[in-house]
């Protein structure tokens, strides 16, 4: 079967690849979410300039700016469970070709914004609800294609959206400083919707019982495992909650780190005796080093996991954390141990983004991935609230966002723990009457 298989016109094991940059470059346009912070300045000074300046005169508190972001991130995390089932009714091509369409929706809405409350709305809800719902078809698919090298092609295709804050933002500066910023989000949401939609044509599933020429399905260890299990089998295991748990963690450690990035390295260069305009432009331009290492994290991770199974790929990122946590916390005033530090833990977050998903194709299978997948990505969102809790507490309680990272530090040694016990492949008993033909073929 594999010879006669053909992707885009060529033999299934080069056209795949063809299917993974597809998958890059909507992941790109979906993770647009992440250089809100980019667009919130030029969107402050407009709702806060005066009328008579072309402004819309309102009083806007730093809470009211972050509403679009939250409502947006909110939606995403809530969404993409519920469409798991829709991406394997009715393909990834439909399901992703509407996603585009929400998400282009949503930004051009947004350019009719009159206030933080109505961004929310418009761009939030809209815009946010459009990339749960096209998010995990690229993912889907690549998983599908790759049973081989299921990490690195989810962790590949994932690249896009780690990434997409840089290149995003570097394009909505530039198109702010000339067209002014709704027009921004008109063009961004005109080229999204035509980008997602079109690519999105292009994404299939591989004929049942299809895999690569001369691959075949490695033998379960440690007894008879299940390879293909449904959602609600899937959270009858011990495997589930200990991904669940140990995606939280690493989902809490790197969003958090992105949350506070700008604020924390103000604090250490503060401490250092940098003042704070040379300070500000040294942390904005930290953001494109960050970039790289959050985008590089997903294929890294996402090969370590196929080589060194998810379970250590999970407590080698711990790890990291943990490195990263102690450097930031005992250097106070050290801005390259903060670049460091921060590098680590947004390489982590773009390996956890990596990981799960392929986690998740490993220990439960495809058959019902879509589902699986976004039940467990609920643990982004929980992960996102806690962090964002934590170091909100450090703040107030303790007085500085640096001193948040020692409770970063025990809960991956908590992961650590949950990983190396819990993250295992579920075994279950052989059904008595199946024959060894018919084991064989759900295996593939």
């Amino acid at each position: 079967m594999a010879d006669d298989v053909k992707v885009l016109g060529m033999p299934a094991e080069s056209g795949r690849w063809i299917l993974v940059i597809i998958g890059t470059i909507i992941e790109l346009c979906l993770g647009a979410v992440y250089a809100y912070s980019v667009l919130s300045v030029p969107l402050r000074k407009i709702f806060t300039d005066p009328v008579s300046a072309g402004g819309f005169g309102l009083t806007v508190s730093a809470i009211e700016m972050q509403l679009p972001y939250i409502v947006s991130l909110a939606m995403f995390a809530v969404t993409m469970p519920l469409v798991g089932r829709y991406i394997e009714s009715m393909g990834p091509r439909k399901v992703g070709m509407i996603g585009g369409v929400i998400v282009g929706l949503g930004w051009i809405l947004a350019s009719f914004a009159t206030s933080p409350i109505s961004l929310a709305i418009l761009y939030g809800f809209v815009a946010g609800t459009g990339v749960g719902i096209a998010y995990g078809c690229p993912i889907t698919t690549s998983a599908r294609w790759f049973p081989d090298k299921r990490g690195l092609a989810v962790g590949l295709t994932l690249l896009g959206f780690g990434f997409s804050a840089f290149v995003t933002g570097k394009a909505a500066d530039i198109l702010t400083a000339n067209f002014g910023i709704f027009n921004t989000f008109r063009l961004l949401g005109i080229g999204f919707l035509a980008l997602i939609v079109i690519l999105s044509m292009f994404l299939v599933f591989p004929p049942a019982g299809w895999c690569p020429r001369g691959w075949t399905q490695p033998a379960p260890i440690g007894g008879i495992s299940k390879v293909d299990f449904t959602r609600e089998e899937m959270i009858r295991t011990k495997t589930f909650i200990g991904l669940w748990v140990c995606y939280t963690i690493g989902a809490l450690a790197g969003l958090m780190a992105i949350g506070v990035a700008k604020p924390a390295g103000m604090e250490v260069a503060g401490n250092a005796g940098i003042d704070e305009l040379t300070a500000g432009v040294l942390m904005t331009n930290l953001i494109l080093p960050f970039a790289i290492c959050n985008a590089g994290g997903r294929p890294l991770f996402g090969t370590l996991t196929d080589k060194l199974t998810p379970s250590r790929a999970a407590i080698l990122s711990y790890v990291l954390i943990i490195i990263a946590s102690l450097l930031v916390y005992l250097n106070p005033a050290s801005v390259n141990m903060y670049a460091i530090a921060f590098s680590l833990l947004w390489l982590c977050l773009g390996g956890w983004l990596a990981i799960a998903p392929a986690a998740t194709a490993s220990y439960f299978g495809t058959k019902d991935y879509a589902r699986n997948y976004g039940l467990i990505f609920t643990a982004y969102g929980v992960g996102a609230i806690i962090g964002n809790l934590m170091a909100g507490a450090a703040k107030d309680i303790l007085g500085g966002y640096i001193n948040v990272f020692p409770y970063v530090a025990v809960l991956s040694v908590l992961g650590i723990i949950v990983a190396f016990v819990l993250m295992r492949p579920p075994a279950i008993a052989a059904p008595k009457t199946a024959p060894a033909s018919e084991k064989k073929e759900s295996a593939i």
